[in-house]
């Protein structure tokens, strides 16, 4: 399957509003963290994230929790673009005095298809499944150069007012 060249411009999680960029996976705010990013590919979406050296699960392969909350993160951003997309918005756009679009996983499911090697650029590719009121259904594949090692599907839904306020 090919690959788009490395997009250029925001990502969709660089528009999360700073009160709630702080996830461990894709929190811009986060220095420890994955800090994925996420962009818009046609339709769909396109995720890039090398393991290091501490994801390994057995010598020269990745651990399997990683590759979870890959999926994890990059569903809930292609959820955030897609509920944008849904009604009409755009994200980021500085004129939109709406609330922002943040998503949260409600379920999350992963198959694992083969050994994931370490030291090689992982590449998730999303499709949008369902979009229906707060609710968005993505599914995201993992692919290690051509192979597809995982596969998720994540139901999102907006974030609860009550976690914008938290902590």
């Amino acid at each position: 399957m090919p690959f788009v060249a490395d997009p250029t411009g925001p990502a969709i999680q660089d528009f999360y509003p700073d009160e709630v960029a702080q996830c461990y996976g894709c929190g811009k705010d986060n220095a420890a963290g994955h800090q994925l990013k996420t962009y818009w590919d046609g339709d769909g979406t396109i995720t890039r994230y090398t393991p290091r050296p501490e994801h390994t699960a057995i010598r020269g392969f990745v651990y399997g929790g990683l590759l979870a909350s890959l999926i994890d993160c990059a569903g809930t951003g292609s959820a955030a673009g897609a509920g944008y997309r849904a009604v009409g918005r755009e994200i980021g756009d500085p004129d939109d005095t709406a609330p922002p679009l943040r998503y949260v996983t409600a379920n999350l499911t992963v198959d694992y298809l083969a050994p994931t090697p370490l030291g090689v650029e992982l590449v998730l590719r999303g499709t949008i499944e369902e979009v229906k009121g707060r609710k968005v259904v993505v599914v995201e594949e993992v692919y290690a150069g051509e192979t597809l090692v995982a596969r998720g599907r994540v139901v999102a839904v907006q974030m609860p007012a009550s976690m914008e306020t938290a902590g």
